[in-house]
């Protein structure tokens, strides 16, 4: 079955940070996620409040998700289970955030590690205008188009 993006509900709190929690890039346990004020509660705030989360979606299981701050305008979530990464579902989840984000934003922003991959990836969709923030992290932009 293909692969579909949707808005996340209440419903995918708990497959979402089972994906966040099972990467092998950028990992967090769900202790050290909760630490930064990260927690099932939190995100279930975020998702009721506005749209600001996506979810990709393979044989009705959650594989992947993004998660965008409107306010902020700011990507500052994207991740897919290793499971699934290579078939474009990164890539769509960010589509999703970055259309939200342009919605309200000229420009827009995230932060990642300089030499991570997903630095690589971000940069292969046209995140440029890149900032060393310290400890090794840069924030990349996009402005619409």
């Amino acid at each position: 079955m293909p692969a579909h993006i949707r808005l996340a509900r209440q419903s995918d709190l708990a497959d979402i940070f089972h994906v966040r929690t099972s990467v092998g890039e950028n990992h967090l346990s769900v202790e050290q996620l909760a630490q930064m004020g990260i927690t099932e509660q939190a995100v279930s705030e975020m998702i009721g409040a506005s749209p600001c989360a996506w979810v990709a979606v393979v044989d009705d299981r959650v594989v992947g998700f993004s998660m965008i701050d409107i306010e902020d305008a700011s990507l500052f979530a994207a991740f897919v289970l290793p499971s699934h990464e290579g078939r474009g579902l990164g890539k769509g989840l960010v589509q999703a955030a970055e259309e939200k984000l342009f919605e309200s934003h000229a420009e827009i922003w995230l932060e990642t590690g300089r030499d991570t991959r997903a630095a690589g990836f971000y940069r292969s969709l046209g995140w440029g205008n890149e900032q060393d923030i310290g400890r090794m992290d840069i924030r990349l932009t996009k402005r619409r188009t």
